[in-house]
């Protein structure tokens, strides 16, 4: 390439750049506009077992945002026992009412963290062979969710680059930023303690449930599923949420987190009095902070 081509077609590249549409000044879509944005396709499955499914928002306007046209993917919280995509969705509108594309996401519940963890890749690589029904920016994944799904999306989002994490992302898939609200990032075992030892008969069953051998687990095996563990300063921007009243996943498990939060590309929203799901002022306010995020990243 000659240099004078060379030069506009740099040019070029910083103009596209430069005009990316940004989150925080995107006007929000109408209930009606959003109906003739979106394409949306129910419970594609993922893999063979029946609780693997998803729901994908493909959006026309999601190219309009240029260099920030994420690919959102939500996981709903449960305790990896209870829930599904369904229950949550409060977490997704914010994404669609900008008209990004959305992926809302089942995972195999009542089988333990492992497997329930494994999930994610298993669907970003389904997404990343079929992605010409599709046409997803999978170099520019935002993984998301809320408690159990936070621990996930925070997990794999810190574990892509590392070696030794034993589930692969596909050539081709790219997370750029984890949006954690309320889930552990480290602690599993005051986790397991917590819901095995808990009064309420449901919740005891939660926390048996959580790795498939009996008795509690050993740390060693609790640190393959704890994001501290994978954590390093060549990896993705987190924007953390948590309360500090939370009484499923307590202040004391983020203790040694916090510190290693890297002042130019994390971001923790922590309210003092907050449980351990966000009331609604809580709520508008962290998508607020969310989408100056994103703009960032």
């Amino acid at each position: 390439m000659k240099k004078a081509s060379l030069n506009l077609f740099l040019i070029f590249l910083f103009l596209l750049s430069s005009c990316s549409k940004k989150m925080t000044s995107a006007v929000e879509l109408s209930a009606t506009e959003k109906e003739t944005v979106y394409q949306i396709l129910k419970d594609v499955s993922y893999g063979s077992d029946v609780e693997q499914v998803m729901d994908i928002y493909l959006s026309q306007k999601a190219k309009s945002f240029g260099k920030r046209n994420y690919t959102i993917v939500f996981l709903h919280g449960g305790g990896y026992y209870f829930s599904d995509k369904s229950q949550e969705e409060r977490y997704i509108e914010p994404y669609l009412k900008k008209g990004l594309n959305v992926v809302n996401l089942n995972y195999r519940l009542k089988r333990g963290i492992p497997l329930a963890t494994s999930d994610l890749t298993n669907a970003l690589n389904f997404l990343k062979a079929n992605n010409a029904d599709y046409g997803l920016n999978l170099k520019n994944v935002v993984v998301s969710g809320f408690s159990a799904g936070a621990h996930i999306a925070t997990n794999v989002g810190l574990a892509q680059n590392n070696p030794e994490y034993p589930n692969k992302l596909d050539d081709g898939i790219q997370i750029v930023g984890i949006i954690n609200f309320s889930g552990p990032v480290d602690g599993l075992d005051v986790v397991e303690r917590i819901f095995t030892e808990h009064e309420n008969e449901q919740f005891k069953a939660l926390g048996l449930a959580l790795f498939p051998a009996e008795g509690f687990e050993s740390k060693e095996n609790l640190a393959v599923f704890e994001p501290i563990t994978y954590f390093d300063p060549k990896d993705p921007p987190i924007f953390l949420w948590h309360g500090g009243l939370d009484d499923q996943i307590p202040v004391v498990t983020f203790k040694k987190f916090i510190p290693l939060l890297r002042n130019d590309k994390d971001l923790r929203i922590f309210i003092p009095g907050g449980k351990h799901s966000p009331n609604q002022e809580e709520f508008e306010n962290a998508y607020i902070e969310i989408f100056k995020f994103l703009d960032e990243l």
